[in-house]
């Protein structure tokens, strides 16, 4: 259930400084926003895997974790961020 590279690799592209830049807060909420959205589709389909499910909520959480922690110290990157991840309605 990993994500493959290609796809890894333009997101960190997409959202950090450089090419190398994976500990950004940015790119570490888009790849947990990635592996969330792949784990709802299989959690849909597969109904009764409950380990995925916990660790669906385990994924949530931290990525919670994250953007409460770049909203307190750059509110505009995080408005960006809510914005380009599509994450609040």
């Amino acid at each position: 259930m990993a994500l493959e590279k290609a796809k890894v690799s333009s997101i960190i592209s997409k959202f950090g400084k450089n090419d190398k830049d994976t500990g950004a807060t940015e790119v570490q909420i888009a790849l947990l926003t990635e592996r969330i959205n792949q784990l709802t589709g299989h959690c849909k389909q597969f109904k009764k895997d409950k380990s995925s499910q916990r660790g669906l909520l385990i994924l949530v959480g931290q990525r919670r974790r994250m953007l409460k922690y770049i909203q307190r110290t750059n509110l505009e990157s995080y408005r960006s961020l809510i914005k380009e991840l599509g994450l609040r309605k």
